[in-house]
Formats: C-alpha cells, structure tokens, sequence
C-alpha cells in the first residue's frame, strides 16, 4: 500500500485535485465503499475507515461539496449580495446573518455588486451554480432589469431582500422606513430653525432612495418650504459625490441653509468641501448624513445620522430564510419587516446648542 501511496503522491504534483477514485485505487477497494467510509457508514469496518481516513488525509482530499449538494438536494450554503463590504451597515449585516445561520449549521458565501448590474447578475449565477439554499441580498444602484432575481425564485430558492428591495418581486424584505426617515430629518432641521434645506440623495430609480426623496419632498411642503429643482441633486452616494454635489450646491446664488445627504459617505465628502472652504457647521449650514457608520462621530463636527439597526436586519433576514428552510415547498409573498429608524443628533446640525 505504502508504494501505490507514495505514486499517487506524486502524481499530486500534475493532478488539480484528488478524487475517491485515487483513494479506492490505493487501498484496492471499491470508490462506493471509500465514500461510505468517509461517510461513516456503519456497514464498513473501523479499520477500513480508518485505512480511508488516512489516505484521505495522506492525500490532501477535499470533498466535492457541490457534488453531495446535488445528491443530497441542500447544500447548506447561503448566499449574501451587498453592493459593497466596506460600509459597516452591509458588514454588520452580514455579521449578524452568519451568526444566525451558523447556530442551525448553515455556511454563507459572501460577494459584492460593487453597485454593478453586471457584477450583480454574475453573482446570482455562481450562487445558483454553487447550489445555495437560498440568497439574501441588497441591490445594486443600477439594477433596474429584475430577471435575474426572478430566476432565483423561479429555481424554488428563498430569496430574501433587505435595504434595497423590489415590491414587484413579492418576497421578504427587511429594511426602515426610509419615507419616515426623511420626514424625521427635515423635522429636526426645521426645529434648528433651517428654511432653505438641500437633500444630495440616491436615484429615484432604486426604491429606498426615492422613498427618501418623497420623505423629504411631503416634509417640505407640510413645513410650507420651497421646493426648488437645484436643491435636490441625485448621486452614487460616494465620498466623491459628496464633494462634487456639496460644492454644487455652494455655487448656488442662494445658498442652502442645511444639507441632507442619503447616505454618510457622501455626508463625510461633504464635511470635507465644507471645512476646506472654512464654512461654519452647523452655523452657515447644517449638514445630516444617512447610515450612522462609525466615522460621524469620530470627524469634526461629528455628523448627525440615521440609525438602521443593521445588526436587527441581519437577525430578520437569517431568521425569514431559516423559516423558509424548514418547509418543504417554498412559497413565497410580499412580507415587509419594517423597523423604526432613529435620528442620531451630533454637532453637525445641533445648532441650538452650537
């Protein structure tokens, strides 16, 4: 045996990968009885499992997950779409979804959209590919097309969306209210005594973002405000947006009393343009970010922001897939989990107690 081990060794150095069959070739058994004795099977003897076991190992044997997955008919793997891992919204996130699902024995394969359609379109196809049990995901910015989306649920997978979701696409979702978020923000400024309040949002085209964008539209007029064409700008939300679009908004004739920006990347690049040109935060303007990330209240000002409860949406999502996973037939429906969102006030746009 020591000599047929020492061969295939060798061959290791031309072969990608070691299958049952090299197993069963050393020890000159069958490869259905190597895979009951990995499988610990208990019609194959201990010293025939431990003689399989060894090789195994001797071997650098790898199972072929996606081969028991198709045997099997579950992988337990789930799949996780963010459109970015540096945000610590969508880390949380998925912190808080693994945690959740390791406790049941699941695994989860994480990949990003970077905001990519494209990109987006690919990682559906690899996780179904990979035969996942299910996805949990939040769209790309340039997602408009849902097919891809409708193909998961087509291939009898739990799809779960949260953030960023469809209505159309009728299944879970877990997010805040973004309307009353906006409602939540103009309120706060208007009560610092701001009139003339700008909102840097996302595009109207993905639902959160033109749910924010209403929110901040009804605030205004319910506080008899203007609403003017050149203080609502949309953007990707990025560091460099924010600078771009807050340094927009200071070439205005009339310059904006207080800014609310969609997203806290965007805010800080908006910090950035305001502090380079020595305008007074909140005094000259106020300025309100989206997102709460750790940043706004480690810059100065610190930046007043909205709390998502991240960790409470990773929670849900892991929770609706692991209920969806105990049945044998998936039904899916339009659920919505809404949580409150809360306004976090820092010196950003405190300009009562500046």
């Amino acid at each position: 045996m020591l000599k047929r081990l020492s061969k295939y060794i060798k061959n290791l150095n031309i072969k990608k990968k070691t299958t049952i069959k090299d197993i069963a070739n050393v020890l000159n058994i069958s490869p259905a009885a190597v895979s009951k004795a990995l499988h610990d099977d208990s019609r194959i003897s201990e010293k025939t499992k431990k003689a399989v076991k060894q090789v195994a190992k001797n071997l650098n044997y790898q199972p072929n997950h996606l081969a028991s997955a198709l045997r099997k008919g579950k992988s337990h793997l789930v799949g996780v779409i963010v459109p970015r891992t540096n945000s610590n919204f969508f880390s949380s996130v998925i912190q808080n979804i693994e945690e959740e699902l390791d406790k049941e024995g699941y695994n989860i394969i994480i990949t990003q959209s970077n905001e990519s359609y494209k990109k987006e379109c690919r990682n559906i196809d690899t996780l179904l590919f990979t035969q996942v049990d299910g996805i949990i995901a939040s769209m790309a910015n340039e997602t408009i097309n849902l097919d891809y989306y409708e193909k998961i649920k087509s291939k009898g997978i739990p799809l779960i969306l949260f953030d960023r979701g469809e209505n159309d696409l009728n299944v879970d979702y877990i997010g805040i209210n973004d309307y009353d978020s906006s409602h939540m923000i103009v309120e706060h400024l208007v009560q610092q005594g701001c009139k003339r309040i700008a909102h840097i949002g996302g595009y109207k085209r993905t639902r959160i973002f033109n749910n924010r964008i209403r929110g901040y539209i009804d605030a205004l007029k319910k506080h008899n405000l203007s609403l003017e064409d050149e203080l609502l700008i949309e953007s990707n939300l990025t560091i460099e947006d924010g600078r771009e679009k807050m340094s927009q908004l200071l070439a205005l004739k009339n310059k904006p009393d207080a800014v609310y920006v969609a997203g806290d990347y965007a805010a800080l690049g908006a910090l950035q343009i305001l502090n380079e040109q020595g305008i007074k935060i909140p005094e000259d303007i106020a300025l309100v970010g989206f997102g709460n990330e750790p940043f706004t209240a480690m810059v100065t000002p610190s930046i007043t922001s909205i709390n998502q409860h991240s960790a409470e949406i990773g929670k849900q999502a892991a929770k609706t897939f692991l209920e969806h996973a105990k049945k044998s037939v998936v039904k899916q429906q339009l659920n919505k989990i809404i949580l409150d969102a809360e306004l976090i006030v820092r010196d950003s746009s405190n300009i009562k107690n500046s």
